[in-house]
Parts: structure tokens; C-alpha cells; sequence
């Protein structure tokens, strides 16, 4: 996976890491992510130096999804849940240095400590809020469209392949 704050090359050891604008000239413009992926897909199967091709997001939105209300008892049941599973994890360890036979102590001691540290942080969490923000959400950062780009030297050619691949029904 690639870094998005990064050019097509690595910098130089001792440079900072800094965003740089994409380079290149529009090749062809998409209204899902999807769609532009589905021609980069195309240019590679047609041969196409797609390591010269970039696919920018433009006009960026934070979408958040609500997708749910926040309960006194679903706060304390995700915290004593979260807890539980750090707390038998914790136990497991503890419980391979142990003599053996006696790895159940542990591991319940984990346990048990788990939830009730998962139930108490998760109340000082959600009572902190005062109410403010009492449901839950997902976040996703998407774009009103996505621009294909390719360097000058095959954006020619580059433009010519999804032209053919336009013309051709979705599979």
C-alpha cells in the first residue's frame, strides 16, 4: 500500500516527509471510486505504464454515518465487552507462565479485572460528554469525484484506451 502524503518516488534519507500535489495531466474524470479504478484496471490490462497514473479525490468531504443511540447500557455492555477480551488476553499470557494446571486462576483473574476496568473507563467516557453526543457514528473521508492522471508523455495514449473502454458496456 502506498502513503498518500508521498510522491511517485522516495525522498532523499534525511528530507522531510511532505505532502506533494499530484503531477500529471487529466486523463479521464469519474464520479465513483470504483469507476476510476475500473479504468486504471483497464489501462493496465491494455499494456499501459500505470505507474505513471495517479487517482486524485477532488472536492473532499467528511462524511460521518450515524449509526446509532448512545444508552447508558450500551456504553457499559461495549466497555465491559472491549474489557473482557483485553482482560483474557492478559490472562492467557499470564496464565502460559504458570506451573501447570493452575492457568484458570489467571486467566478468570484477568478476566474479571478486564471488565470491570473496561466498565469504569467507558462511564467516565461517556459521562464526560455531558450529553452532548449521544449516538454513535462512522467516518469516511470521500470525494465529489475522481481524476484520473497520467505523465504528458502517455497522456495521449492514455486518453485513447478509456475512450474505447467508454464506449464499452460495464461489465
Amino acid at each position: 500500500m502506498s502513503n498518500p502524503f508521498t510522491g511517485a518516488s522516495r525522498p532523499a534519507p534525511g528530507t522531510p516527509n511532505l505532502p506533494t500535489p499530484p503531477t500529471g495531466w487529466p486523463i479521464g474524470s469519474y464520479g465513483k471510486y470504483e469507476e476510476a479504478q475500473r479504468a486504471v484496471d483497464h489501462l493496465a490490462d491494455s499494456d499501459f505504464p500505470v505507474q505513471e497514473v495517479t487517482i486524485v479525490g477532488v472536492d473532499l468531504m467528511l462524511v460521518e454515518r450515524v449509526t446509532g443511540r448512545l444508552t447508558w447500557g450500551r456504553v457499559l455492555g461495549g466497555g465491559a465487552a472491549s474489557g473482557a477480551w483485553f482482560g483474557l488476553f492478559v490472562g492467557l499470557i499470564m496464565g502460559m507462565f504458570t506451573p501447570q494446571g493452575s492457568w484458570i486462576a489467571p486467566v478468570l483473574a484477568g478476566l474479571g479485572a478486564g471488565i470491570v476496568f473496561g466498565l469504569v473507563f467507558a462511564a467516565v467516557g461517556y459521562a464526560s460528554t455531558r450529553g452532548r453526543r449521544d449516538f454513535s457514528s462512522a467516518s469516511q473521508l470521500v470525494a465529489g469525484r475522481y481524476d484520473v492522471l497520467a505523465q504528458p508523455k502517455h497522456a495521449e495514449q492514455g486518453r485513447d484506451l478509456l475512450a474505447k473502454l467508454a464506449m464499452r458496456p460495464p461489465s
